[in-house]
């Protein structure tokens, strides 16, 4: 069996309201909704586990309903889940607008920000089988639960892990600086940037060079493009690029996080960069062919 894959982050509530027009400010727009399992990190978890890998979430939930009901969806896929439940603190939600292919989300990080150092290390202890890790980058974006997120990766590093860090959103990342992040990131094996991501760290250049810029950070970096696919940069001077699969597009809510899946099983299992990003492109499209984050029972 493969080495198990320790991925810390979020587990969130995903109220995903699919627009039948654009948003009507201050009135009233036409949807269809749905409650499901979200998070980066607990999507990132499942889509693993529906590969077959060996895999454990780390995280933290609210000590509610909802906390309850998130950590069960993971369990009946197959993640361990080394879960935190905190009291006086909702499991966080968010709330996704999908319209047009594109998607704008509300945020209530909740018990998320309480994720604390002590817990990450005593889960990563309780996992001796661990060969890789995957950080979420909300978990180093929220101030509350950045010790953790720190140090899951000085951990993973102490025990020989490799590490790879999803860099989860454009808006929080500029609101953290690239300068502080980029030295959190410094020398993880992989690093995964969509298009906004990449433009906030590594400027307004295009993606091989942003990749280069990237780089000399991490060992490895990932360009995600949306429909213009994706590009591998490494620091041996290795570019390679991957376009995306021409699916009909339903609902990018946990593209990334399919599409972060496929990539790093495929690279532990010691897959070329073409061939990981074209797994990696492969499970992105099967989650934009339907609505939800998750892959389907």
């Amino acid at each position: 069996m493969s080495a198990r894959i320790v991925v810390v982050g979020d587990v969130i509530t995903d109220v995903v309201a699919m627009l039948a027009g654009p948003l009507a400010t201050g009135s009233d727009t036409a949807a269809t909704i749905r409650f499901s399992g979200g998070g980066q990190a607990a999507n990132t978890a499942a889509w693993l586990a529906a590969q077959g890998a060996p895999v454990t979430l780390v995280a933290a939930v609210g000590a509610d309903e909802p906390g309850r009901e998130r950590v069960a969806e993971l369990d009946r896929v197959g993640v361990v889940c080394a879960v935190q439940r905190q009291e006086g603190y909702p499991t966080g939600t968010v709330v996704v607008l999908v319209h047009d292919g594109e998607r704008t989300m509300v945020s209530q990080r909740g018990a998320n920000l309480r994720l604390s150092a002590d817990h990450v290390e005593a889960a990563l202890a309780g996992a001796p089988d661990a060969g890789h890790l995957h950080l979420s980058a909300y978990t180093l974006l929220d101030a509350g639960s950045r010790g953790a997120g720190l140090r899951a990766l000085a951990v993973a590093r102490e025990r020989g892990l490799t590490t790879s860090v999803d860099a989860a959103s454009a808006a929080p990342l500029r609101r953290a600086g690239a300068a502080a992040f980029l030295a959190w990131v410094r020398d993880v094996d992989l690093l995964l940037v969509n298009a906004d991501e990449a433009t906030v760290l590594a400027g307004g250049l295009d993606p091989a060079a942003q990749g280069r810029a990237l780089a000399a950070v991490a060992r490895r970096v990932v360009v995600k493009r949306g429909a213009a696919g994706a590009v591998w940069v490494d620091r041996t001077g290795v570019v390679e690029a991957a376009p995306a699969r021409g699916v009909p597009v339903v609902d990018v809510t946990g593209a990334g996080d399919a599409f972060a899946a496929g990539l790093i099983t495929a690279w532990l299992a010691g897959a070329e960069p073409r061939a990981a990003l074209s797994r990696a492109g492969d499970l992105g499209a099967l989650a934009v062919s339907s609505v939800g984050a998750r892959p389907a029972p």
